[in-house]
This record gives structure tokens, sequence and C-alpha cells, in this order.
């Protein structure tokens, strides 16, 4: 019997350190979203690009791009106004690094009038860059239309 408590403790031990570990690596991924958006709908890509880390790059189906507050600068230009981020998941990675991921979905109005924007899904890599998380990576594609 006291084998099972024992057993049962270890057990316990190990899981309650990484459940609490996931719920602070999802409050660190909502509060980065959340600052992300703000940014966004304020069309502020420096704000955005203050979000990542030195060295970071945001991956389009265009490609990879380095210069993160070009690309959101130009996203504006073409009328791409607001954007909804919603994390599904988040999970440390070691001690300085968490993975994310969740849906966005933008929306603007193009020079011609014409309603844009785009659902998808995106993946991200956070790091510790001078004790503060930031985006390492992230990766945004829109979701694939439905089969005919």
């Amino acid at each position: 019997m006291r084998l099972s408590y024992a057993f049962f403790l270890i057990l316990a031990s190990l899981v309650l350190p990484a459940a609490a570990a996931d719920d602070q690596s999802n409050q660190e991924v909502i509060k980065i979203a959340v600052a992300f958006t703000e940014n966004f709908d304020k069309q502020n890509s420096a704000g955005i690009a203050a979000l990542f880390t030195k060295d970071g790059v945001f991956v389009s189906p265009t490609g990879a791009h380095t210069d993160v507050a070009q690309f959101y600068a130009e996203a504006f230009k073409a009328g791409i106004e607001r954007i909804e981020v919603t994390v599904k998941q988040a999970a440390p990675v070691g001690v300085d690094a968490i993975i994310g991921m969740g849906e966005y979905q933008t929306g603007g109005r193009a020079a011609s009038g014409a309603v844009i924007g785009e659902t998808g899904l995106w993946t991200a890599t956070y790091v510790r860059e001078g004790g503060v998380w930031k985006i390492r990576m992230l990766t945004g594609l829109p979701k694939a239309l439905p089969p005919k």
C-alpha cells in the first residue's frame, strides 16, 4: 500500500510542475499576442518588430522576412488594418524557450475598396532576450480552402 502512495506522490511531483510550466508559458505567449494585436491595430510596424529578437524572422507563404517592420508596414499600406489572434497552445522547451500555436484572422480594405484579409494558422518560437520573452520565429500561413 505504501508503495502505491509513493508512486502517486512521485508521479504528482512530476506532473504538477509541468502543468504549472505550461500555464506560465501560455500566459507569456498570451501577453505577447496581446501586445502584437495592439501594435497591429495601431499599424505600428516598429512596435511589432520590437516583439521579435534582434535576429527574429517572420515566415509567410512569400518566404522568410528578416525585416519584420518593413513586412508589416507593407501589409498596412496594402490595406490590412486589424488582426485577431487566438492562442491555442503553448509549451516550454527547456527553461529559455517556448513554442506556441494558434489561429489568426486579418481584415481591411484595399485601395480599390475591396474587402481583404485572411484566416490562418500560426506557430512561433519564443526565447528570452535580455530577460524578456521575444519572438525568434513566427510562421503565419493561411488556411487551405476546403476541397471541392
